[in-house]
């Protein structure tokens, strides 16, 4: 056998090994039986698919190596165990539907009929994460996260993008400042600063979002209940259609609408739900919660650029700024991983090579611009 080969067959094995430890961890954390039965039961079948490739290994003369968790599969199984299955639902769903194909063009694959059941458990868990589609502070970082779209709803995802914002932006302030060689208190308060002004930005940003978002929503419903005082026929034919449209007889359909007409609040709940595709008791979260969260996301972010300044000064601040804000950074991009499938080391290193870039070009430009106004 190849080195190709064995390379492939060694980094299925190791996907298989890793979906398998973060079922049966979901399955063990997860307070709903019937839910916790449906991991069980996709951690067995990820079981018997990484003994396929075992066999493949020994069938081809190498030994199966001993193989443990990725990282990656560590820290999401820590997440889990600490916040429940709901906040990493949205991002094992991204994974999967990113590894659905991952079998398709490999022939002993094909021929075990693992891409149609890989294609499976990404239904399977695209459901279960449809269930919880704003997973985190009812839904409050699910708004959030309307900054940062392109992957779907996934609350981890915007909690550290947030982070990132607020890490990125003042460490490129603080050593803007720093390359102009102000004083040392002049940068720290600059920094403070920034840290206010960008958390009040995004804070006041969010507050608006989500507040204008909750007056749409009430709109809709206020109408929708207009409409129901007025002609509660019209709106007992469209429940019905509804019903009909999701595959009940037209005879159920109708007599499921007359029912639930009978009680106004009942109807109009229904209404809200099945026609408007809204829940009345969510309605996007609290704006404030949702204001809260982004002002400490970003705060938290923008500090480590600027704490070694309440220590240091002159150059061993500067120094101690990139090297505490180079670790903060490769931590997020390390994080990045859980919810793009790249390696942590790659993700890692990318994010602190683009935040370095970014905090030398600011300070280039900051000494350039301290060289004219002082002269």
């Amino acid at each position: 056998m190849t080195g190709e080969y064995a390379s492939r067959y060694r980094a299925n094995l190791q996907g298989e090994i890793d979906s398998a430890s973060l079922y049966r961890t979901l399955s063990e954390v997860e307070r709903n039986p019937d839910i916790a039965k449906i991991y069980t039961k996709l951690a067995l079948i990820e079981d018997a698919h990484a003994e396929f490739w075992k066999s493949r290994l020994k069938a081809s003369g190498s030994e199966p190596p001993l193989l443990g968790p990725s990282v990656r599969t560590r820290m999401l199984r820590w997440l889990a165990q600490r916040f429940g299955p709901k906040f990493i639902l949205p991002t094992i769903d991204t994974l999967e539907q990113l590894d659905s194909g991952q079998y398709d063009n490999q022939p002993e694959a094909v021929a075990a009929n693992l891409p149609a059941a890989e294609r499976s458990h990404a239904r399977i868990i695209e459901a279960l994460a449809g269930a919880y589609p704003q997973a985190l502070l009812g839904g409050t970082l699910a708004r959030f996260e309307g900054r940062h779209r392109g992957m779907g709803g996934n609350a981890l995802r915007a909690a550290v993008l947030g982070a990132n914002d607020g890490l990125c932006s003042n460490l490129s302030l603080v050593m803007g400042v720093a390359g102009a060689a102000f004083s040392p208190k002049t940068i720290l308060l600059t920094g403070l600063a920034g840290l206010l002004a960008g958390a009040c930005s995004m804070a006041l940003g969010e507050w608006l979002s989500v507040n204008t978002t909750r007056e749409s929503y009430q709109r809709q419903i206020a109408v929708e209940a207009a409409e129901l005082e007025d002609v509660p026929d019209e709106e007992k034919e469209e429940l019905a259609l509804i019903y009909q449209a999701k595959g009940l007889p037209k005879e159920q359909a109708l007599a499921l609408a007359e029912r639930l007409m009978a009680n106004k609040d009942t109807a109009l709940d229904t209404l809200t739900r099945e026609e408007l595709g809204l829940d009345p008791d969510e309605l996007g979260g609290s704006p404030w919660i949702a204001g809260a969260t982004s002002f400490l996301l970003f705060a938290f972010g923008a500090i480590f650029p600027v704490a070694p300044f309440f220590l240091l000064q002159g150059i061993a601040a500067v120094v101690a700024s990139l090297g505490v804000s180079g670790i903060a950074l490769f931590a997020i991009g390390a994080a990045t991983s859980l919810f793009t499938g790249r390696g942590v080391l790659y993700s890692g290193i990318r994010q602190l090579l683009i935040g370095y870039v970014a905090a030398a070009f600011t300070f280039g430009v900051g000494r350039i611009v301290g060289v004219v106004v002082t002269g």
